[in-house]
C-alpha cells in the first residue's frame, strides 16, 4: 500500500469516530499521534548515537511500549491509557528549554493537545497504519514529507484554518530572494505549520551545508512562534520531518504580547520570512506592549512594527501583506514611514488575486526590505497569471515557476510592462501611500467586483438620501403654500 493511500485510509476510520468533528479536528488528532511515532523513530538513532541516551518520555508511555504491537492494547483500554495516563502525564512534564530541552518539546506539544476519540478499537487500526510508515527510512521521509505537505494545504478548507498555510511557490520565492545563509538567525514571528521554515531548512541545506558541523548549525539557527495550538503542534511535527532534531526553538506564544522594550541584542535576528494573520484584531491591550504612535489593534501591522524593531543592522525581511497596509492611513502612515526611514523597502512584488483562495480573496504583496539604510527608491513587479488563467484555484495552484521572471530581473533591474520604480520622495509626497499602481499597462478591467459592488451599494445610499431630503423640502415648500 502506498503512503498516500494509508494516509487516507488513516483518515477515512477517523470519520468513523463519533468523537472527531472536522478536517481541523481530524488533523489534530493525526498531529500528535505522527508527532509521538516520529519522535520514537528520532530516539532509535539517538540511542545508537549514545548508549546513555535517556528518553524524557517515561518507559510505559513511549510509542514502542504501547502503540508498536499490532496486537497490544486495544478498546476501551486503550482509550482509558491514552486519556488518563498517556495525555495526564506528558502534559505535566516538568522540563524547562535548558534542562531537558527534548522533553520541553514534548510537553509543549500536549499541553493544549486533546484526544478526540472515544472508540479505542478505531483509535488501534490508525495506530496500526500509522506503523506502516518507516520514519528511519530516507525514502519513506521524503515521500511522507510531501504527503504532510499535502495534509497542511487541506486546512485551507477546514473553516477558518486556511490562516496557517501559505503556498509553496510563495515561501520558496520569498526566501530564495532573502537568501539566509548558514549561521544566520532565522525566525518566523507567526510561523504556522512552519511552512516558511521549511523552506529556509531546504534552501540552507542545498546551498551551504556540507559536513556535520553545518548540519548543527543549521539545527540552531531556526526559529518560530506560533499563537494558536493546531499549527504549533503540525509545526513541530514538520521540523522533525525536515530533520530539525530539537525543535525547542519552535514557541506557542503570541509574538505580540511581549512588550517591545524587553527585546534585547540577543533577541534580535538576521532573517525574518513570514505571512502574518491580516484583517485579525488582537486582544485588548496588546497594542499597549507598542510605542504609543504606532499603536493599532491591526495584527498585520503590530508584526511590522515588530519586526523592524528586532532585525539586526543589515538584517533582511520578506513579508506577505495585504492592500490595505499599502494605502491605509493613521497608525499605518506612521509605521510606513518609520519602515522607510529605518529600513531599504527594495521591492514590493504584487501578486494577483486569488493566490489565497478559498481563504481570503484580498489582495497580497510580497515585500522586501533591509534594515540599516533609509529607502530612496522602492521597485515594484506586478506578478501576472500564467497564461490562459483568470485565477487559481485548488486544482491550479500557483507555481514556483511562474517566479522565474522575478527571479531573472531580481539582479538586473530594468523598467518593463510588469517593473517600475518610484522614488522615496513621491512616496512621502502621497502621505506614505505605497498602492502605487503599474503605469505601464492600460487598464483593460473595469475594477474588483467587491469594490464596485461597494462603491454602487453608496452611491445607492446617496441617491436615497438625497431623494428623502427633495421629498422633505417639497412636502414642507407645499406646507408653507398651504398655510
Amino acid at each position: 500500500m502506498s503512503l498516500d493511500t494509508t494516509v487516507k485510509t488513516i483518515q477515512d476510520i477517523m470519520r468513523k469516530d463519533a468523537g472527531v468533528d472536522g478536517d481541523a479536528q481530524r488533523i489534530s488528532q493525526l498531529g500528535w499521534m505522527l508527532f509521538l511515532k516520529i519522535f520514537d523513530a528520532r530516539e532509535e538513532e539517538y540511542e545508537l548515537e549514545d548508549e546513555n541516551y535517556v528518553s524524557p518520555i517515561p518507559e510505559e508511555l513511549r510509542w514502542r511500549t504501547w502503540a508498536k504491537d499490532p496486537e497490544g492494547i486495544t478498546g476501551e483500554n486503550l482509550l482509558d491509557f491514552i486519556n488518563e495516563k498517556l495525555f495526564k502525564t506528558l502534559k505535566n512534564l516538568s522540563f524547562d528549554e535548558n534542562s531537558d530541552p527534548r522533553g520541553f518539546v514534548v510537553r509543549d506539544v500536549f499541553e493544549d493537545s486533546y484526544n478526540y476519540m472515544k472508540n479505542g478499537t478505531l483509535i488501534r487500526q490508525i495506530i496500526n497504519k500509522i506503523n506502516d510508515i518507516d520514519f528511519t527510512n530516507s525514502k519513506d521521509l521524503h515521500t511522507f514529507g510531501s504527503i504532510y505537505e499535502k495534509i497542511l494545504k487541506d486546512l485551507q478548507s477546514a473553516g477558518n484554518a486556511g490562516e496557517f498555510y501559505t503556498p509553496r511557490a510563495v515561501t520558496q520565492f520569498m526566501v530564495d530572494m532573502v537568501d539566509p545563509k548558514l549561521g544566520e538567525k532565522v525566525l518566523d514571528p507567526a510561523c504556522g505549520t512552519g511552512g516558511f521554515l521549511t523552506s529556509t531548512i531546504e534552501h540552507i541545506r542545498e546551498k551551504y551545508v556540507n559536513s556535520v558541523e553545518d548540519h548543527r548549525i543549521l539545527q540552531e539557527s531556526i526559529a518560530g512562534v506560533e499563537k494558536k495550538q493546531l499549527p504549533h503542534l503540525l509545526c513541530i511535527t514538520n521540523m522533525l520531518l525536515h530533520g530539525i532534531e530539537v525543535p525547542s526553538r519552535i514557541r506557542h506564544d503570541n509574538t505580540l504580547a511581549r512588550p517591545l522594550r524587553d527585546y534585547t541584542p540577543k533577541d534580535r535576528v538576521d532573517v525574518i520570512v513570514t505571512n502574518p494573520p491580516f484583517g485579525g484584531v488582537e486582544e485588548d491591550g496588546i497594542e499597549t506592549n507598542f510605542p504609543a504612535n504606532f499603536q493599532t489593534r491591526e495584527t498585520a501591522d503590530l508584526f511590522l512594527v515588530l519586526i523592524t524593531h528586532i532585525l539586526k543592522e543589515g538584517g533582511r525581511c520578506a513579508i506577505v501583506l495585504p492592500d490595505g497596509t499599502l494605502f491605509g492611513e493613521g497608525a499605518k502612515t506612521r509605521i510606513k514611514e518609520k519602515l522607510l526611514e529605518e529600513c531599504n523597502l527594495h521591492t514590493i512584488v504584487r501578486l494577483p488575486n486569488g493566490v489565497f483562495s478559498p481563504y481570503t480573496g484580498i489582495k497580497t504583496n510580497l515585500l522586501f526590505f533591509t534594515k540599516g539604510e533609509p529607502t530612496k527608491e522602492v521597485w515594484y513587479y506586478e506578478h501576472p497569471y500564467p497564461a490562459g488563467y483568470k485565477s487559481y484555484s485548488k486544482t491550479k495552484p500557483m507555481r514556483i515557476e511562474e517566479f522565474a521572471p522575478e527571479k531573472a530581473w531580481w539582479t538586473n533591474r530594468e523598467e518593463s510592462e510588469n517593473a517600475w520604480k518610484v522614488k522615496v520622495e513621491d512616496i512621502i509626497a502621497s502621505n506614505y501611500n505605497l498602492d502605487i499602481k503599474n503605469p505601464n499597462t492600460v487598464e483593460n478591467d473595469h475594477g474588483d467586483p467587491e469594490e464596485l459592488l461597494e462603491k454602487y451599494q453608496t452611491l445607492l445610499s446617496e441617491i436615497e438620501e438625497t431623494r428623502t431630503a427633495l421629498k422633505n423640502e417639497l412636502r414642507d415648500a407645499l406646507a408653507g403654500k398651504n398655510a
